[in-house]
């Protein structure tokens, strides 16, 4: 005679032996459908400005976390991926426009004003190396 007790609690049971309890025996679909549901709840109780704080929270833990050099790296790879998928073309392109907004901002005497230091600068030995 089998016992069919036994082989149900086989599924229910952890590598050492323990019954597995409480969300650990439900199926994953269940655990994130009631995560789901108290996530929603503690949002509608914080509402937005709670929300909002709750956010400026995280981002001030991940940044003592990462530093001023964890940000920069992923600044850098983040921006290396963005321009191997544009491209060269896509990348000129991101340029022009930039220039060209970058333009419009400044105006007429902006220009001019960017490209008299511009010239005093290359005639003045600054943004050259020096030949050996």
């Amino acid at each position: 005679m089998v016992n069919k007790t036994n082989d149900t609690k086989k599924t229910d049971q952890r590598e050492d032996g323990n019954t597995k309890k409480g969300f650990a025996s439900m199926p994953e679909e269940k655990v994130q459908e009631i995560a789901s549901k108290g996530g929603h709840a503690s949002a509608e109780r914080a509402g937005h400005e709670g929300m909002a704080e709750r956010g400026r929270l995280g981002g001030q833990a991940r940044a003592e976390e990462l530093g001023s050099e964890g940000y920069a790296e992923m600044g850098r790879k983040g921006g290396q991926v963005s321009s191997e998928k544009a491209g060269h073309e896509g990348m000129a392109e991101r340029g022009r426009k930039g220039g060209q907004v970058s333009s419009e901002k400044a105006g007429h005497e902006g220009m001019a004003e960017r490209g008299r230091k511009g010239g005093h600068a290359s005639h003045s030995g600054r943004g050259t190396k020096d030949k050996e």
